[in-house]
């Protein structure tokens, strides 16, 4: 024995190092920094939830702002009507309340466009002042049959100026309808009845008593020749009308020489 252990190598009697035979193991930081870097699916649902939950209650809020620009557009529209209405003989209206492309319909035509809708009122507070010494429209009924129109029951009086006419007055009805936003798209005047100080059979609406000849579009009145005393209120018609001819012809005139 004495003689076999000088004989030993030293690398024989070292003992091994058993951190060279263990397997490498990451650090425990690399593990956790990649675990943390790349989330589960279960760990994205409720993210995902939250931003769809953002999405319906934005939309949500939009509409509602909506609605509510709404009424508050119907609730000016019914108080500027309510207001401008009896004074539209003496003062302009209020434009605001309507939208650019607004149509205008009776029984006997149709305009569009908020120019021809201020030349129609324009027309009605110059030739009234003509042809009247005294005209006014008074309101009898504001009502809603639906959320999206006004109804406004009216009644027009007026003494021609001429003495050899009487007083005469008629009522109708306007029909408002709005849009989403509160904005009147279409007006329209329908359900008139006269009341001339001339026995006229019921009527239920102008066509009744006013029609266009076939040989020109001038109105007159089923009875026959045009009375002398309501002459007065078919010139009025005639020339309001007749306003709103003038401006679509003065347009189409300026819209030929820009083009030329």
């Amino acid at each position: 024995m004495a003689y076999i252990l000088p004989n030993l190598s030293p690398t024989l009697i070292q003992p091994k190092d058993k951190s060279s035979s263990a397997t490498t193991l990451p650090p425990p930081s690399s593990v956790s920094t990649s675990t943390a870097s790349a989330p589960t699916k279960l760990e994205q649902l409720p993210l995902l939830g939250v931003v769809q939950v953002n999405r319906i209650s934005g939309a949500q809020d939009k509409k509602n702002d909506q609605r509510n620009d709404f009424y508050v557009n119907l609730g000016l529209a019914v108080r500027t009507l309510r207001e401008d209405l009896p004074l539209i003989f003496t003062k302009d209206l209020n434009y605001d309340i309507y939208r650019d492309d607004i149509t205008f319909r009776d029984p006997l035509n149709t305009f569009t466009g908020i120019e021809n809708y201020k030349t129609i009122f324009w027309a009605l507070r110059f030739h009234g002042r003509i042809l009247f010494r005294d005209i006014s429209l008074e309101v009898l009924r504001v009502w809603q049959p639906s959320e999206n129109m006004i109804l406004i029951r009216w009644n027009l009086r007026g003494i021609p100026r001429v003495p050899w006419e009487a007083k005469g007055q008629f009522q109708g009805t306007s029909r408002y309808k709005l849009d989403r936003n509160g904005k009147i798209y279409e007006h329209k005047v329908d359900n008139l009845a006269f009341n001339f100080p001339q026995s006229l059979k019921p009527a239920a609406s102008v066509l009744d008593l006013v029609v266009a000849c076939p040989a020109t579009p001038n109105p007159t009145f089923m009875w026959g020749p045009v009375d002398a005393r309501s002459n007065s209120w078919v010139e009025f018609y005639r020339a309001v009308t007749e306003s709103l001819d003038r401006e679509n012809l003065v347009i189409s005139q300026d819209c030929l020489a820009a083009c030329s």
